[in-house]
């Protein structure tokens, strides 16, 4: 049909939509429209039909996308019944689901109470913010570089509550994230949604506590443990080793703070790696990074809270997924020695 035609035939089709109204009577009207409400929509076989509904539509205008789509057969007979009814005000943007072949009455009932449609994204624990950028980026939900410039972007932080960082790094939150289609494109939305995750779980650990912990301190050293074992039982041990160093004034030597300082760091890390002063190698501070170095979860903050109390000062990994904590140097060494088969020099951790 040429688009003039289809005007044309579109303008009679309302006028007579609205002789419905002032010169049919009303119980005939009444009839016509339960009739139709109850009348099956179009047979497509009952597919099932993702329809998206933008926001600041009209009833008219849904009316027209859900006959496009197949959902319904006549656009202007749903607005009668979305009018008479009371649903022309209720309905929701949003995406949703559709089963062509159903009633009328059933797709209007489904625009005003159901919800939009749901994606499901999992971020694990201990990723970095372009690592998380990039499970985002490979989903289509925004560019890397768009959510990268909001982490890292000081009013946009302090709009989310967490004035004076310079990064975001660490606030987003690790969990599974239900989004909605009107997200896509909105690196603000997603990353406000994760820090507002963070900002929950935060306020749960510490309501009870009489002491206040630092926030930012707690989150970089969490970070820390998220990146040096990934075994639950393990990181109230090693978060009570780097507190206990701390206290002595020990350089914490962790290796992922070096990884981290050095920037896109492929490998083992190397001796002249080790010495590469960075304001995030704590072979060379005596004290905790400039900041987080990945975004730890909820079990690696609770184990900063409420470390182990322990004597140990060093730990290394035994090839299994755990470590074998010493309380001194030299026990270490041999530990080393054991499950390394290579000499750790003076220092270690």
């Amino acid at each position: 049909m040429f688009p003039r035609l289809k005007k044309v035939v579109t303008k009679k089709r309302l006028a007579m939509a609205a002789i419905l109204f002032f010169v049919i009577p009303p119980i005939i009207v009444g009839e016509l429209v339960a009739l139709y409400a109850f009348y099956p929509g179009p047979k497509q076989d009952n597919e099932t039909v993702a329809v998206n509904i933008p926001k600041g539509k009209s009833t008219r205008e849904i009316g027209s996308i859900l006959a496009e789509a197949g959902v319904i057969d006549d656009d202007i007979r749903f607005l009668v019944l979305a009018k008479i009814s009371g649903y022309a005000g209720r309905l929701q943007a949003g995406e949703f689901l559709f089963e062509t072949g159903k009633r009328p009455l059933t797709v209007l009932r489904t625009l005003a109470t159901a919800r939009s449609i749901q994606y499901s994204i999992t971020i694990p624990e201990g990723l970095s913010a372009s690592e998380i950028a990039t499970i985002f980026a490979e989903g289509g939900w925004c560019h890397p570089n768009s959510f990268a410039n909001k982490v890292i972007d000081k009013e946009f932080i302090a709009g989310l509550g967490l004035p004076g960082l310079d990064s975001l790094e660490g606030y987003l939150y690790p969990d599974t994230y239900m989004l909605t289609r009107d997200m896509r494109g909105e690196a603000d939305k997603i990353i406000g949604l994760m820090v507002s995750r963070f900002t929950k779980v935060w306020s749960e650990m510490t309501e009870d506590l009489e002491k206040k912990p630092d926030r930012q301190k707690t989150v970089i050293l969490a970070s820390i443990v998220e990146k040096e074992t990934g075994t639950g039982s393990e990181r109230p041990l090693i978060a009570g080793v780097f507190r206990n160093r701390l206290q002595l004034g020990m350089k914490l030597q962790s290796d992922p703070t070096v990884a981290f300082g050095l920037l896109n760091h492929e490998g083992p890390l190397t001796k002249a790696d080790l010495q590469t002063p960075t304001p995030y190698n704590t072979y060379v501070i005596p004290a905790l990074p400039a900041g987080p170095i990945c975004n730890p979860g909820r079990e690696s903050m609770m184990a900063v809270l409420n470390p182990s109390s322990t004597k140990d000062l060093y730990f290394v990994s035994k090839n299994d997924g755990t470590h074998h904590f010493s309380g001194d140097l030299a026990e270490h060494n041999n530990a080393v020695q054991k499950y390394q088969k290579r000499k750790s020099g003076e220092n270690g951790k």
